[in-house]
């Protein structure tokens, strides 16, 4: 397989311009360096080693997950400093433990008062204590305690105060920018989630606690503001592939996106106007439905074709305006689509090939489950 071309490959089939993942992880770096922050980047849209190794620039360490299947899986490889960046889920304190016990450095995360006396009875073993972030909900309407109740606060100074606990930081995940479209907008978001964030700092060190600070999402992190500088960490995650829905934000441009999903065409459909292709909705996500002028996609290089729908392993192709010349698409021929969600559709396959400006240079394999 090395050194053919991509078009070599068995389709539907997911690949990775390496050249792109370097230039985007290493422009991430360079802000982050520019701004004085520590990057901690989120692995959880690619899942693998490899991407993994670039983002950290070989460190393997300091890194975001959002399940324990990657905790482990990174953990296994001799990554650490792990922060599981997910609502600690009850049914996985010993998961937990087992991984904070083991590892230098293993964090949670937490909004909720019951998670802090869960941690309290399962005390770590060696004079051990937990490491927690506090998730603070600054606009996002996610996950996290709202910044503005006054719980926020008492939950800060119970993990501070709780024994076998640490107050590590507050972790604020500034998702909103998602709605977005255009930099001026994504930093309005940025700025107040830095804001807000900043000013609960403040809050806590009127109580004498002191510690780390970190927002992120892909956009704001793609274009910070200054005061981004005055946190700790960001961790942003999606920025090493990009995707159209990216693009369209104002995060990247559509040169950026590093991974694309390859299709042949299997069918000529005359009757309907269309094509019919192998790739479905268990090759490409979904997400895309009713955002694009093109479908469910951009079909790099074609603009007048339009991803129209998709079943488990087949999708319809037809023209976005007048009659299919179907004498350019013969039976067999490659279409490359770019995902409107590349951490969405980078799920749905079980092996990454990577090239390298057209040719293969081999396999990632991401980890897979909870």
């Amino acid at each position: 397989m090395e050194g053919e071309p991509v078009y070599a490959l068995f389709t539907p089939a997911l690949v990775v311009d390496v050249d792109k993942v370097k230039r985007n992880a290493q422009r991430m770096r360079e802000r982050c360096h520019k701004l004085g922050v520590q990057l901690r980047p989120h692995m959880k849209t690619h899942k693998t080693l490899e991407c993994a190794d670039i983002m950290t620039g070989g460190s393997r360490q300091c890194i975001v997950v959002s399940t324990l299947a990657e905790a482990s899986f990174y953990a296994d490889h001799g990554f650490d400093d792990i922060l599981y960046a997910y609502c600690l889920p009850l049914d996985k304190v010993e998961r937990c433990a087992a991984l904070s016990e083991r590892l230098d450095l293993f964090q949670v995360l937490l909004d909720h008062p019951d998670a802090l006396e869960q941690l309290k009875k399962r005390p770590l073993k060696g004079s051990r204590q937990w490491h927690v972030w506090l998730k603070l909900d600054c606009g996002n309407g996610r996950a996290g305690v709202l910044h503005s109740e006054p719980g926020s606060l008492q939950l800060a100074r119970a993990i501070a105060e709780a024994d076998g606990v640490e107050l590590t930081g507050v972790y604020a995940h500034c998702g909103n920018t998602y709605n977005c479209r255009g930099v001026e907008q994504i930093q309005t978001v940025a700025q107040e989630t830095t804001n807000l964030t900043l000013q609960f700092m403040d809050k806590l060190k009127a109580f004498g606690i002191s510690c780390k600070s970190s927002i992120g999402s892909t956009p704001s992190c793609s274009h910070p503001v200054q005061d981004m500088g005055k946190l700790s960490e960001v961790h942003p995650g999606n920025y090493v592939f990009y995707d159209v829905q990216q693009s369209m934000i104002g995060s990247c441009s559509l040169d950026d996106v590093a991974v694309k999903v390859l299709t042949r065409v299997i069918g000529h459909c005359p009757h309907r106007n269309q094509l019919l292709v192998d790739c479905g909705w268990a090759g490409i996500s979904l997400d895309g439905g009713g955002k694009l002028p093109t479908g469910y996609a951009v079909i790099e290089g074609h603009p007048n074709l339009k991803l129209l729908s998709m079943t488990q392993e087949h999708g319809r192709v037809e023209p976005t305006s007048g009659p299919l010349d179907y004498s350019k698409y013969p039976i067999g021929s490659l279409l490359t689509l770019i995902p409107y969600h590349s951490c969405a559709t980078a799920m749905m396959h079980p092996v990454y090939y990577v090239h390298s400006e057209g040719r293969l240079l081999g396999k990632w394999t991401p980890t897979r489950g909870w």
